[in-house]
């Protein structure tokens, strides 16, 4: 009776392990190309769904600044500041992070807010998307001004915007988070644009 030898089949281990790591890295590298491609395309489409191209001419993308966890896209028209989408995310949702996109014009009024990400209880809370309900709608137009006001809360604590039935947490949530970056923008819009000095 052949037994194996010991060398030998770990000499065909190895050889079986660097086929497979060899494999493996290959996959990796022709899908590493795509997959940042992919998430490249989703940021533009994310960012584009706040700001329309008309009010800008440079590539939102690549011109970003980190503040506080909180990333600005900084938007300019002929070599001018135009406007600023800020990405940001509200730690104060029912069922966990609220991640949003807040685009706000040069003066700091409130062009639109889109959600990116949520946990919230379908059918109650998720109506902070807009393909749920035009809810959202009713920060356009609104302004840094507004934003200093006791009113920019929910109904519920003798505010402006509504709540909805049974979900009163996410849209104070959503408020409280718009509030809060448009206001640091206020107060750091130097910072994030040097050549409005």
């Amino acid at each position: 009776m052949l037994t194996a030898h010991p060398f030998s089949t770990a000499l065909r281990l190895a050889i079986f392990s660097t086929v497979i790591i060899g494999l493996v890295s290959f996959v990796f590298t022709q899908t590493k190309n795509k997959i940042q491609e992919n998430e490249h395309q989703a940021l533009l489409q994310s960012l584009q769904s706040v700001l329309s191209t008309n009010r800008y001419d440079n590539e939102l993308s690549e011109n970003s600044i980190q503040l506080d966890d909180i990333t600005f896209y900084r938007a300019y028209k002929a070599n001018k500041p135009s406007a600023v989408i800020i990405k940001s995310t509200s730690h104060q949702g029912y069922s966990g992070d609220i991640q949003l996109l807040t685009a706000l014009d040069i003066n700091g009024s409130i062009i639109a807010v889109r959600i990116l990400n949520h946990q919230e209880t379908p059918g109650l809370g998720d109506k902070i998307e807009l393909r749920k309900s035009n809810w959202l709608l009713n920060f356009s137009h609104k302004t840094l001004k507004d934003m200093q006001s006791s009113t920019w809360t929910v109904k519920r604590d003798q505010g402006h915007f509504d709540q909805f039935t049974g979900a009163t947490i996410t849209p104070r949530a959503v408020v409280n988070e718009i509030r809060k970056v448009g206001l640091f923008f206020q107060n750091n819009k130097t910072q994030i644009f040097p050549s409005l000095k």
